[in-house]
């Protein structure tokens, strides 16, 4: 068996720089899944220097590159990955004052987690119903990251973005970027040609927490004074634990105690149909002895109907386990890995895709990132 090792690189382009590409690391190591095989070549880059510099390593070696974040939506293969893995570790926050808003810009590798926290604690709302996700700074713009009413780009400002090809570094501004639902031209038309370097948000000083989304709102209005807090911290910290506290019910903040925390987060992507789909679905749902109308949320002219309830009426409950992988116990969107396989968990995903499909004539969109 090959060990891991540690090989210099001169690069020709930038003959007086050394850069360390470490081979055989195994990739299980820097995902929440904690599955996938092993990378030919790795790096983890803190510097722009750096990331060029391994983009032009693995050009010279005509070697696939993949670029990772936290690794909290993706999947390697069993078979590991047969190039070079980019790990972004590129770090710094800094603050522009902007009058009532505030420019925050933050670099890819920044943790997402400790980046909502702190923003929070300073009293800058916009993120605070996106606290507890996992990840990177600098996926949120790819997957248009969104939880509880709101999402990333409701305050991103603008994107810092380097050409893989080229090198070149570009600024793209929010109406530049192509966002949708879970969706960007980063990660659409654009895929594989930039990676998000640093991202800047535009957020509120000193204001209220965003209480749009109906779970969120029941809660404070049962528990929480809210419209005694102050603007700003008080009150952004009160939505914020709030919002935590639903995220670890579900299973959805990284615990090493808890198994069902070893996941992506949501598997499937909440699908979005017409209205005249929507009453297929609902004829369909009467046909097998439903009686209320399928649930749906309003989506521009169109309705999102929740991938947790298709899954669960379609037979598949939370718990449900084989092969060592399974549905979360606390949220049935959530596929986890007990002790299995990329191979077992994807073959999970389609028997739930397929069942989902053949019950109500949907097919589930994957929200994770899958590496072959």
């Amino acid at each position: 068996m090959r060990t891991n090792k540690v090989i210099q690189h001169c690069v020709n382009e930038l003959p007086n720089t050394l850069m360390f590409i470490q081979e055989n690391i195994r990739l299980a190591d820097y995902t929440t899944l904690r599955l996938g095989g092993v990378a030919k070549y790795f790096c983890s880059c803190s510097s722009m220097e750096e990331l060029k510099e391994s983009l032009q390593f693995a050009k010279g070696k005509n070697l696939r590159a993949h670029i990772l974040g936290g690794g909290s939506n993706t999947i390697f293969a069993d078979k590991g990955f047969d190039g070079l893995v980019v790990k972004i570790d590129l770090r710094g926050v800094s603050f522009v004052d902007n009058g009532n808003d505030i420019l925050v810009t933050a670099k890819a590798g920044e943790d997402w987690e400790s980046f909502v926290k702190m923003c929070v604690e300073k009293g800058f709302a916009g993120i605070e119903c996106l606290s507890g996700i996992p990840g990177s700074v600098g996926a949120t713009p790819i997957q248009n990251v969104g939880a509880y009413g709101q999402e990333v780009k409701d305050t991103i400002e603008s994107v810092i973005v380097l050409n893989r090809s080229t090198l070149e570094m570009r600024s793209l501004r929010n109406a530049e970027c192509g966002f949708g639902y879970r969706q960007s031209r980063f990660k659409q038309q654009d895929k594989d040609t930039f990676i998000v370097t640093e991202v800047t948000f535009r957020l509120n000083k000193n204001s209220r927490p965003t209480i749009n989304y109906p779970e969120v709102k029941k809660i404070v209005e049962a528990s929480v004074p809210i419209a005694s807090l102050a603007d700003g911290k008080e009150s952004l910290e009160a939505v914020r634990n709030i919002v935590l506290s639903l995220r670890k019910k579900k299973s959805m903040v990284i615990d090493a105690n808890d198994p069902n925390t070893r996941s992506v987060g949501s598997f499937f992507l909440n699908p979005i149909v017409s209205n005249e789909q929507l009453t297929m679905v609902n004829e369909q749902w009467r046909k097998i002895g439903g009686t209320a109308e399928v649930p749906t949320f309003p989506f521009e002219n169109k309705k999102k109907i929740p991938a947790a309830w298709l899954i669960e009426r379609s037979g598949f409950k939370k718990g449900y386990a084989k092969n060592g992988v399974g549905i979360s116990n606390n949220h049935p969107l959530a596929l986890v890995n007990y002790n299995g396989t990329t191979k077992a968990l994807l073959a999970l995903a389609e028997e739930i895709r397929d069942g989902v499909e053949k019950m109500f004539g949907i097919r589930l969109e994957l929200e994770a990132n899958v590496i072959r």
